[in-house]
């Protein structure tokens, strides 16, 4: 399994994993996200895209861990926690200084298992 650091990636093989990982996805354009990212990290298995995760930032000290994707086939493979782990390496070579995650509560054992700690933080639905 290959994991690559901003690798070129199509809509198409994006909108592909994401079908198949998230049921109810409907064709996005992830161009406009990959321009402001940090950094994504993707997961290749024989040349198709089996894993994703995307960092934000705020342009300073601050990145955000987003859309943690694995292909439905790798769940439990330990796959996901490479992914988020390889993100967290890219976002400190890359000068963030705090790497942040929301999850919803059942997801807190798999971003424990990432190095993530929970802490108290607001959220306001808009």
């Amino acid at each position: 399994m290959e994991l690559l650091v901003r690798p070129d990636l199509t809509e198409a093989e994006l909108n592909a994993l994401f079908a198949a990982a998230w049921p109810g996805h409907r064709t996005a354009s992830f161009a406009p996200v990959l321009e402001r990212s940090l950094a994504w990290i993707a997961a290749r298995e024989g040349g198709r895209l089996v894993g994703y995760v995307n960092v934000a930032w705020d342009g300073g000290a601050h990145a955000f861990v987003l859309d943690t994707t694995v292909h439905p086939d790798l769940r439990r493979s330990g796959l996901g926690v490479r992914l988020v782990r390889a993100a967290a390496d890219a976002a400190r070579a890359r000068g963030a200084q705090w790497l942040h995650v929301d999850y919803e509560p059942h997801l807190e054992p798999f971003y424990a298992a990432c190095g993530f700690r929970p802490t108290a933080a607001g959220l306001l639905a808009l």
